[in-house]
């Protein structure tokens, strides 16, 4: 038997040594505690799933590209998802072509990382001269990071990433942060698309991004859909609400990331946010990137919401590398 001597130890060096052998009995730091909540882990029907203790959800559903579902917000029990998932990516675009129906269509291949983030490829192929590479990361408890990389094989013209995110019927009401916002009295502010302004309504991130949506790609088959113009994004920010505004799920973009923000009506049965990405050309052999984040929250106000915009905003500079789009 070892017997441990104390007389060589300070009171400060006995504290130490007491938090160190509590910590290890506990199974770890507090941080790597955090990190094991805040991380997908797989399961043996190739999906990913995750409880942050106020989300819990799975991301692959029987391994396909549908995005998060089956997501419930803990506290209220309410499903967040509709039938496609949120953080779905659907439409693919350069100047006037579409390519195939949607990427949830196509073949994928996803993997675990290191950090319990998940990481989705769509190979290029003879159709589709581009690589895309999606990383979803749980950021905290009621927050996910959406990080998509495309690397193009040919010159792409005005590319866009159409990201769709379809909510629960439980999540009726839409806004979206714009400019000269006639319900605000020609502020900033959020707007909410009524049936009155039609079927399905596009804020452009300004005048420069018409000609994308207007160059014939929203023509194409199969479902093609006429957009009305709508004011402006002061930012890209949209939310979907229920009728109390108890429960708000929040997307966000940097502005140089997302060019236009789509909806149908309130109430409409798609219950749905779709957020255009990209909206610039990639020339062979760049790599671009785009960057969005999902958050839940409860009794949340508009103020709450841009808060959290310029806190996600300036944590996006404080990462930027030199590398980093302009």
């Amino acid at each position: 038997m070892c017997r441990v001597t104390l007389s060589g130890f300070s009171t400060a060096m006995l504290v130490v040594l007491v938090i160190t052998l509590n910590t290890y009995a506990n199974g770890g730091t507090s941080s790597e505690s955090q990190s094991a909540k805040f991380a997908f882990t797989s399961n043996e029907k190739g999906e990913y799933v995750f409880n942050t203790g106020a989300l819990r959800g799975k991301l692959r559903p029987d391994g396909k590209s549908l995005g998060l579902s089956s997501v419930i917000h803990i506290p209220s029990g309410v499903q967040l998802n509709g039938s496609y998932g949120i953080f779905s990516y659907y439409r693919i675009f350069t100047t006037n072509k579409r390519y195939g129906t949607a990427a949830w269509d196509r073949p994928s291949v996803s993997k675990l990382l290191p950090d319990g983030a998940v990481e989705v490829v769509w190979p290029a192929g003879t159709e589709h001269p581009f690589e895309i590479t999606a990383v979803y990361r749980l950021t905290d408890e009621t927050t996910l990071d959406l990080e998509t990389t495309v690397k193009a094989r040919k010159d792409l013209h005005n590319f866009e990433l159409f990201l769709a995110s379809y909510f629960n019927e439980s999540f009726p009401v839409p806004y979206v942060y714009a400019y000269n916002n006639h319900e605000t009295k020609g502020k900033p502010g959020f707007m909410m698309a009524q049936k009155s302004f039609g079927d399905w309504q596009m804020f452009p991130r300004d005048k420069n991004m018409l000609h994308i949506i207007h160059d014939g790609r929203w023509e194409k088959e199969p479902n093609p859909v006429k957009w009305v113009i709508m004011p402006y994004l002061e930012a890209p920010i949209c939310v979907r609400r229920g009728d109390t505004a108890e429960l708000t799920a929040i997307l966000m973009a940097p502005p140089q990331d997302c060019f236009a923000i789509a909806t149908p009506y309130r109430g409409e049965s798609h219950y749905s946010l779709y957020l255009s990405l990209f909206g610039r050309d990639i020339k062979a052999g760049e790599t671009v990137r785009s960057r969005c984040r999902l958050v839940v929250a409860a009794a949340i106000s508009e103020q709450q919401i841009l808060d959290i915009y310029h806190k996600y905003i300036k944590e996006l500079r404080g990462r930027a590398t030199p590398k980093a789009n302009p």
